[in-house]
């Protein structure tokens, strides 16, 4: 996926960063996730439990952190949105 589902995403009101993401993951509040290619392994295999748990959608983006953040218009590198 690319930075067309950023764009998507970004039509909502998106979600940013990790502890928002898994706690809105485990309070049932999101619908799709989206994980940037270079997000550490670990923050993956969380987000993807409670993601199954909640059946919310994944998607793994082709694209690193900081370009996510570019195209969020953001001056910071972003792992993993949602909304």
């Amino acid at each position: 996926m690319s930075s067309k589902e950023i764009k998507d995403v970004l039509d909502h009101k998106p979600i940013i960063g990790t502890e928002r993401i898994l706690k809105n993951l485990k309070t049932g509040k999101l619908k799709k996730i989206l994980v940037a290619s270079n997000c550490r392994e670990q923050i993956k295999k969380d987000i993807n439990y409670y993601a199954k748990l909640a059946d919310v959608k994944v998607i793994q983006l082709d694209i690193p952190n900081d370009e996510v953040g570019l195209v969020c218009k953001k001056p910071f590198s972003i792992s993993v949105l949602g909304y």
